[in-house]
């Protein structure tokens, strides 16, 4: 071939003008008016906005390693093994949802409802889609604790499995392990995974929900965002109003990212929504328009109705702290401490928080900064890919930043394990993160992730610190080996930025000079290399020049080499230091069985409230001492309510030194042989072979026995439902056997007059042993908690006490319903 004529390009290369040859030269300047044009094209909108650069040539997934498939295998099996190990040892876990399965597993119309007893006298405070595939795995294959906890399990590996497709599409296999393997472990994942509450769904269906809106992201497709909403409205049938703080964030990155027209992409969100309220609403608009006196009561709220419970107990309240039969009454102001613990922004780094989600939360949010900072300014021929990956990162960075806010200031009821709605958003960031600082290498890529090492290892230092006689020797080598695998990772880096610097600052000349002598410039394809990882395969002193040729050799194949290894194993023990902490309070969480409505992950901590139930700020729950991770024990004293001692009663058969009050509401009783056989006996011939104050009472009873017993007064026992004159309708009637005596509602009581040790208290004081000791109100019949509906069943309570005759089985006392005294 024949060379070029001097001052001409070589044929087929384009031409450039001087103002391309600048952008050639400096990629970080704004590109012309000509290449927007060519973007807007190739993107086929009609769009100015980031949104083109998004859809334009974006690459597609790449195929994956061969060893990739295994090792998802791999992962997914660990995942498993781990949440299934020993799982019976919790039993029935949280027993309200327990029983409430067995419920929905005897009668289609409790299933729908998601009604405690078969019978349907209350519904659950929750909507019923989390307890849906619990009651069909009872009705397939028996109550038992594997039937009600393997459901819970199986959304972990599948949420596990779903965030590693959404993370490696984009970043790749290893990107997608990490991530995956970062939430499988994560504390508090490990606990709810294994337990029987709404958070496992919940968590499986916002990740389908942020994966199914990347998708739309790639190519605009209607289809993906039709499956968002659908999650969204599921979502909400699982717990409310929860599942939709995440939906503000999806929608905008998505009306400013997603490759289509302004006007289809309003049309499309319009769409999504529709879906989501259809799929959330139908369910909801049944409810509400099916007659009252036919339908189980909406346990949560105080006047019968859903959307009362939605937008008051379960919604709004939550944030203000006003809620209307709460378990702990008023929570307090943003920035203070409110019933339910310190607000703020160091909420979720306190004592009784940390350990449950905070291991790599400041990894997440240094990663989630240095990203955006790197790809912010995508320009030429990366810029399409660059800003689908900066989508990606606003998309779960904007949900991490929403959930860790509004959890941060909430003044409601918050319990330790919702922050498992955390806990894939961290995953995904740090999977991302890492290995996009890892391919970008160079002084700012390694900095970042020594820095993450670092950090990382500090504050798993501070939280292993708060168990001090727990594995002492794991926080200091975790802090020590996580120190030296930052040192490693900057020393991989040392003396080469001086010399990458040097020659591509020669070959930048080299190319300016040959662009000034012949008018063109190299295709973007050949252009100067601008990262220093490429500058010595593209220097032309290093290919060219005799003098330097064998010291460039002796670099790669000595130099470079020792380094890259250097760099391979600090990142390999700085993975390893930074999971070593969550690992091992996982570990302890998967062989400690759980049980109860307030549980945590990982061991007992120095000032946290956590465990079984304790009350919020670090002080037990009336009638409880200290126990595991500030956990509720017995007998202890209560600087909380006034006047709670230990002396309050209990549920059934706790009997002396039992635990009362709210710790009692929060547990559940073990019922006795004895007791299981007198509610058996002739249950067939009643509605409801017994009646309990208060959700766990009842449950327990329910369990034992797979007959309907009624939870009087819900969850708190603070509904207003049934009153006194619809029991004594039914007991007219004939429709309940027995009356369980010693049920505690949220204060403790199942009613009548406050006492302690046979003595009565003075009218409208709590005895020093308690809100009325037998009472659930303090001396007044009708006197409420928060809700305002304890009077109800105090006056059932004293009713029955006053006409029916006693039967004391065991520790359990007993009323029968139809021998009047």
């Amino acid at each position: 071939m024949n060379p070029s004529p001097p001052g001409t390009p070589p044929s087929g290369t384009p031409l450039r003008t001087p103002r391309e040859r600048a952008q050639e030269r400096d990629p970080q300047s704004p590109s012309d008016g000509a290449s927007e044009t060519a973007s807007k094209t190739a993107s086929g909108t009609a769009s100015g906005t980031a949104s083109a650069s998004v859809g334009a040539a974006v690459r597609p997934p790449q195929p994956d390693p061969r060893w990739a498939r295994p090792a998802l295998l791999a992962l997914l099996l660990v995942t498993a093994a781990l949440y299934l190990w020993s799982l019976s040892a919790s039993g029935y876990a949280n027993q309200f949802y327990a029983a409430a399965a067995q419920a929905g597993s005897e009668s289609w119309k409790a299933f729908f409802f998601g009604s405690s007893d078969a019978a349907n006298s209350i519904t659950v405070d929750k909507p019923p889609a989390a307890l849906w595939p619990m009651g069909l795995s009872v009705r397939l294959f028996g109550l038992s604790s594997w039937s009600i906890l393997v459901p819970q399990a199986l959304m972990g590996v599948a949420t596990v499995g779903v965030l590693y497709a959404a993370v490696r599409r984009r970043f790749g296999a290893g990107a997608g392990l990490l991530a995956g393997g970062a939430l499988a472990v994560t504390p508090v994942a490990a606990l709810m995974f294994r337990f029987n509450n709404p958070d496992a769904l919940l968590c499986l269906l916002m990740v389908c929900a942020v994966a199914a809106v990347l998708r739309a992201l790639e190519d605009g497709r209607t289809k993906w965002l039709l499956l968002a909403g659908a999650c969204f409205g599921f979502g909400f049938l699982t717990k409310t109003l929860q599942a939709w703080l995440i939906l503000p964030v999806l929608a905008v990155v998505y009306a400013c990212c997603a490759p289509v027209a302004l006007r289809r992409r309003s049309g499309q969100l319009l769409l999504a929504g529709l879906v989501m309220v259809v799929s959330g609403g139908w369910w909801v608009a049944i409810v509400e328009l099916w007659p009252a006196s036919s339908r189980p009561y909406i346990g949560g709220s105080q006047h019968n109705s859903f959307l009362e419970l939605t937008f008051g107990y379960n919604g709004f309240g939550r944030i203000s702290g006003n809620e209307t039969g709460s378990v702990g009454g008023q929570g307090g102001g943003p920035g203070g401490g409110g019933r339910w613990g310190e607000t703020g922004i160091t909420r979720l780094f306190s004592s009784d928080m940390g350990g449950q989600i905070s291991w790599l939360l400041p990894a997440a949010l240094i990663l989630l900064a240095a990203a955006v900072w790197v790809l912010w300014r995508a320009r030429r021929a990366v810029a399409a890919e660059q800003a689908a990956q900066r989508a990606e990162f606003l998309v779960w960075g904007g949900a991490l930043l929403m959930t860790f806010t509004v959890f941060s200031f909430m003044s409601g009821i918050f319990h330790q394990y919702y922050n498992i709605a955390l806990a894939p958003y961290i995953a995904a960031l740090v999977g991302m993160g890492a290995t996009l600082m890892w391919r970008r290498g160079g002084a700012l890529g390694t900095s970042v992730l020594a820095a993450v090492v670092a950090v990382t290892a500090a504050w798993s230092f501070v939280l292993l610190d708060r168990s001090p006689q727990w594995l002492p020797w794991l926080r200091w080598t975790v802090l020590v080996c996580g120190l030296l695998a930052a040192l490693g990772l900057l020393l991989s880096r040392a003396g080469k930025k001086d010399r990458q610097t040097q020659q591509l600052h020669q070959i930048q000349q080299t190319r300016q000079a040959q662009e000034d002598r012949t008018g063109y410039s190299a295709p973007s394809d050949t252009a100067a290399p601008t990262d220093a990882a490429a500058v010595t395969a593209h220097s032309p002193a290093t290919a060219h020049s005799p003098a330097t040729a064998g010291s460039a050799a002796t670099d790669r194949a000595d130099a470079t080499p020792r380094r890259r290894r250097l760099a391979v194993v600090a990142a390999g023990v700085g993975l390893v230091t930074a999971l070593a902490g969550p690992v091992a309070y996982t570990l302890d969480t998967v062989n400690t069985p759980k049980g109860g409505s307030i549980i945590t992950a990982g061991p007992a901590v120095q000032g946290g409230r956590g465990g079984h139930g304790g009350m919020p700020g670090g002080a037990p729950f009336p009638g409880q001492g200290q126990g595991r991770n500030g956990a509720a024990g017995q007998g202890g004293r209560s600087q909380f309510f006034p006047g709670a001692m230990g002396g309050m009663g209990g549920f059934g058969e706790r009997g002396a030194g039992r635990m009362g009050g709210m710790g009692g509401l929060l547990g559940g009783t073990k019922v006795s042989a004895k007791a299981k056989a007198l509610l058996e006996k002739d249950a067939g011939d009643y509605t409801w072979a017994a009646a309990a104050v208060g959700s766990q009472t009842a449950a327990s009873y329910q369990l034992a026995t797979e007959k309907p017993v009624m939870a009087m007064g819900g969850f708190n026992g603070s509904d207003p439902s049934p009153t006194l004159a619809q029991f004594k309708k039914y007991v007219a009637e004939g429709k309940i056997h027995y009356f369980i005596g010693g049920g505690r509602g949220a204060f403790g009581g199942s009613g009548g007059p406050g006492t302690q040790g046979g003595k009565s208290s003075q009218a409208g004081k709590a005895a020093k042993g308690g809100r009325g000791g037998q009472g659930g109100t303090a001396g007044a019949a009708r006197t409420a908690g928060p809700g305002g509906g304890m009077g109800h069943s105090s006056e059932i309570s004293s009713w029955v006490e006053r006409n029916f005759q006693k039967v004391t089985v065991g520790k359990a006392t007993l009323y029968d319903l139809t021998k009047r005294r």
